[in-house]
């Protein structure tokens, strides 16, 4: 396996962390392993504990590699969360070429241009999403190499994150003995994936509901143009059931994920099970039914709220409705309480590709195509410039390598 065809995305959640490995083939992906580890030191998307974090990240990378039998060295960190911002920007440069012809240098230095913005101290730019491009006032070019023209203009999105949540997510990875080949907005790269060209068009709201987090994102005339997140998600479900039969977490998750049905009328009352509850020695029996009773509301009430911040962050009327995702998505009736709630078209995302057809790989699966979607369209042909070594060594360390606020400041130039 060559070390240039491979791209390996860490998805950091609350209850799960995982590594997946893609391989690049003649331009299409497989993915040839996974690796997923209980996520400790994670409170709703947000890093709690650097070394319980440290230590979930590197069961997860062993697990994978363990599957495919190769070192990895470097990986695409996904990054998420409450103190993720938007804004745009406009850029204007002249071209530089003597013969006008527009280069892989002018489109860095108009991107550049865009990034010149007034920040607070204790914020930094993530990265630049380019809506389009503007050549001598010609609009709605979405890649102008190649052209001729004189004065070359992009309306961009920058993405902008809290310095603190950064560096402790890059510091996590790079004390599991990683490098950071670059940071991914999941937002960005789950609707690179999981949504159609027509879907980012006219106008389409993507949620992914995880353990301790909802991530909404509105996509709108291509590209995104609001985010949001919600500090609630499957997790809070599995409170609700360890309240109503009295157990504890670790047998409330357990037994939502063997029998948990999201609708009442669907739960089967054959379907009994029993529980070892606190502060008795006798297990009691409960149904279907009975678990139905306590997860409906809740779930009623996490779409509700979903809709809510979609009304408050200024979308009413949604053309393409909401493409649902998430780990939590896979419980059944999800789908039916979504379309009763949302009152809008909804559907459910999952990534197609053999191992990892369950919504909850969305995230750590768009990183990868992301990735490579980038990466094909660097200049020279390349196929991948920048993709994680793999070695049989572990990667030293380099005291010359740049350091977490440079390269993250500077991560742009691993995707444009």
């Amino acid at each position: 396996m060559s070390s240039n065809d491979i791209i390996v995305s860490l998805d950091i959640g609350t209850s799960k962390v995982r590594a997946i490995i893609g391989e690049l083939n003649n331009g299409a992906i497989n993915i040839v392993g996974v690796g997923s580890a209980d996520s400790e030191g994670i409170r709703k998307g947000a890093i709690v504990d650097i070394d319980q974090t440290v230590q979930s990240i590197r069961g997860a990378i062993d697990h994978a590699e363990r599957m495919v039998g190769i070192q990895i060295s470097e990986v695409y960190v996904g990054i998420a969360g409450n103190h993720i911002a938007l804004q745009t920007s406009h850029g204007v440069v002249a071209v530089s070429n003597e013969d006008r012809e527009i280069g892989e240098e002018d489109i860095e230095r108009v991107l550049q241009a865009a990034k010149v913005i007034a920040l607070p101290p204790e914020r930094e730019i993530i990265g630049v999403v380019p809506k389009q491009y503007v050549v001598d006032g010609l609009e709605g070019i979405q890649d102008p190499r190649g052209m001729i023209g004189v004065r070359l203009e992009v309306e961009a999105t920058i993405i902008t994150g809290a310095k603190t949540s950064n560096h402790n997510l890059l510091r996590c990875v790079e004390k599991s003995g990683l490098r950071v080949s670059g940071v991914v907005l999941m937002a960005l790269a789950s609707g690179q994936l999981a949504l159609s060209k027509d879907e980012k068009t006219v106008g389409t709201v993507l949620v992914d509901i995880g353990a301790g987090a909802i991530t909404i994102a509105v996509f709108e005339e291509g590209s995104l143009c609001a985010t949001s997140t919600l500090p609630i998600g499957g997790e809070y479900i599995t409170n609700d059931i360890s309240i109503g039969l009295r157990t504890q977490l670790d047998i409330a998750e357990k037994i939502k994920l063997k029998f948990g049905c999201a609708i009442v009328e669907d739960a089967a009352a054959d379907q009994v099970f029993k529980v070892n509850r606190i502060g008795s020695n006798v297990d009691k029996e409960f149904s279907q039914i009975d678990l139905a009773q306590i997860i409906e509301p809740r779930v009623q009430e996490i779409f509700q709220l979903v809709r809510a911040e979609v009304q408050r962050m200024g979308y009413v009327d949604i053309p393409g409705g909401y493409v649902l995702t998430g780990g939590s998505m896979s419980m059944p009736g999800m789908l039916e309480i979504a379309q009763a709630e949302l009152e809008n078209s909804v559907r459910l995302a999952v990534p197609d590709f053999i191992g990892v057809r369950d919504p909850a790989y969305t995230s750590g699966v768009g990183i990868v195509h992301f990735v490579s979607k980038y990466a094909r369209q660097r200049p020279g042909g390349a196929t991948v410039k920048k993709l994680p070594t793999v070695s049989n060594k572990k990667p030293s360390k380099d005291h010359n390598k740049p350091g977490l606020f440079e390269r993250i400041k500077n991560y742009l130039s691993e995707f444009i």
